[in-house]
């Protein structure tokens, strides 16, 4: 009997090149599920926020991660940390990562990975549900439409930072942690 055939790792929903364009007009986005887009997520104080708005008058880039305490998501998050804010906002665009947790542990998270962005946590998981995730996931919308979904297929398979910033329109960033040298 044949296996059963696994939805695509990664899905450029959109057929736009990067920069993706603020949407206007029908197009062949995903539309987020109303379902999915009234479902809480917790800020640092435990104020809930829907999850649609999150995004629905913004580009976004939302990151979901396994938890806080897997440590492919920790350094994951420590480079998305390097992405400077200037970068994001001279496209437009926000980024948000959400886990898998309390809110009690999104501020130690921060300290401890550098992450100065938007994070929330999902603690009972109810999108992570809705969507189908079982393990991480990069998502690049606006509005109430997904433009970009990767499913990772194990802990390793983090898109890489840059793909996704490309996809948005953000300018490559530099990852290493080597000075920069100076010619004098």
């Amino acid at each position: 009997m044949a296996a059963p055939s696994e939805a695509p790792v990664t899905r450029q929903v959109s057929g736009h090149a990067a920069p993706a364009p603020v949407p206007s007009g029908p197009a062949s986005w995903q539309p987020l599920a109303a379902a999915v887009a009234e479902l809480p997520v917790l800020d640092a104080s435990g104020r809930p926020v829907l999850f649609g708005e999150l995004f629905r008058e913004r580009r976004a880039i939302v990151v979901f991660v396994r938890h806080f305490l897997c440590y492919i998501c920790k350094e994951y998050v420590e480079d998305l940390a390097k992405i400077p804010k200037s970068f994001l906002q001279e496209a437009n665009v926000t980024l948000i990562v959400i886990g898998q947790s309390s809110y009690h542990h999104i501020e130690p998270f921060c300290k401890l990975t550098g992450y100065s962005h938007e994070i929330y946590v999902d603690p009972e998981r109810e999108i992570y549900k809705r969507l189908g995730m079982k393990r991480g996931e990069e998502i690049a919308s606006s509005g109430n439409n997904i433009h970009f979904i990767h499913h990772d297929r194990n802990r390793l398979d983090h898109k890489p930072i840059n793909s996704v910033l490309q996809l948005v329109g953000v300018q490559h960033v530099d990852f290493t942690s080597r000075p920069s040298v100076i010619h004098v």
